[in-house]
């Protein structure tokens, strides 16, 4: 098996940095969990949530997130691969258009221009001497929001999405400033006193959270270039990891000459569509709850205490 990489690894990438759901087994299962653990992952066992000014009780998570970096997962991921013979070609952006059969496209989030989405925006940067009540912190802003997840060696994790305005006509504040959110809240507290890894700053921009099904693609697809979970579920890793594993049969099999390949793809879609289309549908609920003003208001007090709530949510994002 060969993996084009137009870049190289590893380096720093938009991501909120932990695991959570089902893609905690699927590691299990391929051995490389541990390796991760051993590496120096960490698990996160309570969140927090914050609505402006207003906050969530810390509550345990109902099932523990493993932590890691992305820069360091990236190295782990190609180490294992290349140990267990797989060919890494670093710095060779693959033309797609020149092959389908046999070709899996897993590169990334698929670049949207005018089709209507608010334009999104996501930073990442780490940072030191960042304060949190909980292992993972989601704060709403204006328009946008911010999670915090404890890294190992004190680092902090800062991932932040925000929507950029339509009518192009206004800009957004610097970056630092969005991440640090509005004087007076919980999230502007915590980074009063951040100390920025400014090397491991990036930012991503152009893509949609508009859910797609994996059937209705020509290519196959999975990760972020099947389709994007908004990232306040923390759940986009997960299904990166899942949809690799439901792909390993169907590819063997094609590998062997067993299936065709429009075979394996049918299968690796079917798969991914009936995994994956209830937990978008609630992370677009999700997702529209943390931008509805109604929320940031006395109103919103209700939500954020709501143990069954948060249960419920968790459970069908996962």
């Amino acid at each position: 098996m060969t993996i084009y990489e137009a870049g190289h690894y590893p380096r720093h990438r938009v991501c909120g940095e932990f695991i959570s759901g089902r893609g905690l087994e699927v590691l299990a299962e391929l051995g490389l969990r541990e390796r991760l653990v051993e590496a120096g992952a960490t698990f996160a066992r309570t969140a927090a949530f914050f609505l402006g000014h207003r906050g969530s009780p810390v509550r345990p998570l109902p099932q523990p997130a493993l932590c890691l970096s992305r820069y360091n997962l990236d190295e782990q991921l190609a180490r294992h691969f290349r140990e267990a013979g797989g060919e890494l070609v670093e710095n060779h952006r693959f033309r797609e258009e020149r092959h389908d059969e046999g070709f899996v496209r897993a590169s990334g989030r698929r670049l949207q221009t005018g089709n209507g989405d608010a334009r999104w925006l996501g930073l990442k940067v780490h940072a030191r001497q960042v304060p949190l009540a909980a292992d993972l912190e989601m704060h709403a802003t204006r328009d946008g929001y911010v999670g915090f997840c404890r890294l190992p060696g004190g680092e902090v994790n800062i991932c932040g999405l925000f929507r950029r305005p339509r009518n192009g006509t206004e800009s957004l504040p610097p970056w630092h400033e969005l991440l640090r959110g509005s004087p007076g809240t919980p999230l502007h507290e915590r980074m009063a006193g951040a100390v920025i890894d400014q090397s491991s700053f990036c930012s991503v921009a152009g893509f949609s959270l508009q859910p797609r099904r994996a059937a209705a693609q020509g290519k196959c697809a999975i990760g972020d270039a099947l389709t994007m979970i908004p990232p306040v579920t923390g759940n986009g890793m997960s299904m990166a990891f899942e949809a690799a594993s439901m792909a390993i049969g169907p590819l063997a099999a094609f590998s062997r000459g067993e299936f065709a390949w429009a075979r394996a793809k049918e299968a690796i879609a079917g798969a991914c569509d009936a995994a994956f289309a209830r937990r978008l549908a609630a992370a677009r609920w999700l997702q529209w709850m943390m931008f509805a003003p109604l929320l940031r208001t006395s109103a919103g007090a209700p939500v954020l205490r709501s143990d069954s709530l948060w249960r419920l949510l968790f459970a069908r994002t996962r």
